[in-house]
C-alpha cells in the first residue's frame, strides 16, 4: 500500500512515501517560509526517483495542521487537489497532534500525554491524551500558565516543538518523559494515516485552526 505524507504548517516542507508501512524515501526541507512553493515539486521528485505514477498511490495523508494560516492552508490545497485529480485515491487529514502522540514508543507513555507545538506566540498549542493515546481535551491554545494548571500533581510526558520553550521556566510537574522536537516527523504523520487506512478510518482533510490568520493593512 503506497502512502504519499506531506506536511508544510510548521517550519518544514516534509514528504515522505512508505509501502505498507516501510519508508521508501523522504524529502525533508527545513524553512520558515516558501513551504508552499517547495511542495509539489519536492513530491515530484519523490515519485521520479521510484517510478512510481501518482495514480498508483493508495493513500494521501496531509497534516491538517495547527500551524500557520499559509502553511497548513497550502497543505490542504495541495491535498485537495491531488484527490480530485486521483478518485480511485484515498485521502486522509491527520492533525499534529495526532501524528505526534502517535510518536511515543509505549514505554515513553504516562498517564498523561501533552503535545506542546510552537506558536511562536506567548501561547501554545495544546491538547493531551491518555495511556491509550485517547484525546482528553480538544486542541487549544493555551498560556503557560493554564497548562500547568492543567497537568499540575499527574505524571505527564511531553511532547512536541513546543516543550524546549515551555520548560525554559521551572514547571513543577512530574514528568516521566520529555521529548523536544525540532520539527513534527514525518514518518509518524504517514503511520497515523497508514493506520486510518487500515481501520477504514480515513477522512476528508478539514483545517485546524485554533487562532484566527494574522493580517495587516497596508498604510
Amino acid at each position: 500500500m503506497l502512502n504519499l505524507a506531506f506536511d508544510t504548517t510548521a517550519g518544514s516542507c516534509s514528504v515522505i512515501l512508505t509501502d505498507d508501512g516501510k519508508t521508501v524515501e523522504k524529502i525533508i526541507q527545513k524553512m520558515d517560509f516558501g513551504q508552499a512553493e517547495a511542495l509539489f515539486p519536492a513530491i515530484k521528485k519523490l515519485l521520479d526517483n521510484h517510478n512510481i505514477k501518482p495514480a498508483d498511490l493508495d493513500l494521501i495523508t496531509v497534516c491538517t495542521g495547527p500551524g500557520s494560516f499559509t502553511g497548513v492552508r497550502s497543505s490542504l490545497s495541495a491535498a485537495r487537489t491531488l484527490g480530485f485529480a486521483l478518485p480511485k485515491t484515498q485521502l486522509t487529514g491527520v492533525s499534529a497532534f495526532e501524528a505526534y502522540v502517535h510518536d511515543l514508543a509505549p514505554e515513553e507513555l504516562a498517564f498523561y500525554n501533552a503535545v506542546i507545538i510552537e506558536t511562536k506566540r506567548e501561547d501554545f498549542y495544546f491538547q493531551y491524551f491518555d495511556s491509550n493515546k485517547n484525546k482528553l481535551c480538544e486542541p487549544q491554545a493555551l498560556v503557560y500558565e493554564d497548562i500547568i494548571d492543567l497537568l499540575r500533581h499527574k505524571k505527564v510526558t511531553l511532547i512536541g516543538d513546543g516543550v524546549e520553550r515551555f520548560l525554559n521556566r521551572p514547571s513543577g510537574l512530574s514528568l516521566h518523559v520529555i521529548r523536544m522536537e525540532d520539527c513534527l516527523s514525518i514518518e509518524a504523520l504517514a503511520a497515523c494515516g497508514n493506520e486510518k487506512y487500515r481501520l477504514k478510518k480515513t477522512d476528508y482533510p478539514k483545517p485546524l485552526y485554533l487562532r484566527a490568520p494574522d493580517v495587516c493593512v497596508k498604510a
